[in-house]
């Protein structure tokens, strides 16, 4: 499924408030609730909402992420905010690492005029992005290629990611809970973002809106592991006091 832009839209609003009804979004999108009871049983029909009584909300799965394709359609104009407030504090000439996700694919994309960074990813489609900037030079991570997204796991990837110590860590995530805890669904890929985040001297996180409150099963780490936090909006409570208390830096993607 290619998504229209009012159905991107419908989307974003569902992500942004979690759960919303039909008429609700009939006044935000400024259509008819015809229209919109189209929209989400067809976004429905391909798994990316989950219909209740009335409304439709974010799927919420504790075991199982949406399918890559599904995530690549989601938010996009919010990642690309975020990917563009990375790239503007990203500084020339420095290491970093790269996970899985397709935010930090857009901030890839946003790396494109950089010049001297060395960028080590665990995330084929980044490489793939970042080898066509020539003043970058990518170095990419050995283990087992997850089909469905092109990233790289497993026990391989861990220990090739220990010889390493970079400046920055550029970590997508897929939920933050409000007890501070950053989780995502696969243990293997879990084991290599913790990984990560232990042989940088920085750690940057970019989530959108949609992250917070999301649940996911594995931890990857608590709010007072990481420097920055990246989004596209300003979360709910309590996470601004929660991110004060770790000393996290919050930093917010403007339109």
């Amino acid at each position: 499924m290619n998504p229209n832009p009012r159905q991107i839209k419908l989307l974003s609003v569902v992500q942004t408030t979690g759960s919303v009804t039909v008429e609700q979004l009939a006044d935000q999108l400024d259509v008819t609730l015809q229209t919109v009871r189209r929209d989400v049983q067809r976004l429905a029909d391909e798994g990316l909402l989950t219909r209740f009584h009335g409304g439709v909300r974010v799927p919420g799965s504790t075991v199982e992420n949406m399918a890559y394709p599904q995530r690549e359609v989601l938010n996009v104009e919010g990642k690309a905010r975020i990917a563009r407030a990375v790239a503007a504090a990203l500084p020339h000439g420095c290491s970093l690492i790269l996970n899985i996700g397709t935010t930090t694919e857009a901030i890839a994309r946003a790396l494109m005029q950089h010049t001297g960074l060395r960028v080590i990813t665990n995330n084929l489609n980044v490489a793939g992005i970042l080898s066509a900037n020539p003043n970058c030079e990518v170095i990419v991570v050995g283990g087992v290629v997850r089909g469905r997204d092109q990233g790289i796991v497993g026990e391989a990837a861990v220990d090739f990611i220990r010889q390493f110590k970079v400046d920055i860590a550029l970590i997508g995530i897929s939920a933050i809970e409000s007890d501070g805890s950053l989780r995502d669904f696969d243990y293997r890929e879990v084991k290599v973002s913790q990984t990560i985040i232990s042989h940088a001297r920085e750690v940057w996180v970019a989530a959108d809106s949609s992250k917070f409150n999301r649940p996911a099963m594995v931890e990857v780490a608590q709010l007072s592991q990481i420097d920055r936090l990246f989004s596209d909006a300003v979360p709910p409570d309590p996470f601004m006091d929660l991110m004060a208390q770790a000393q996290v830096r919050f930093e917010l993607a403007q339109a």
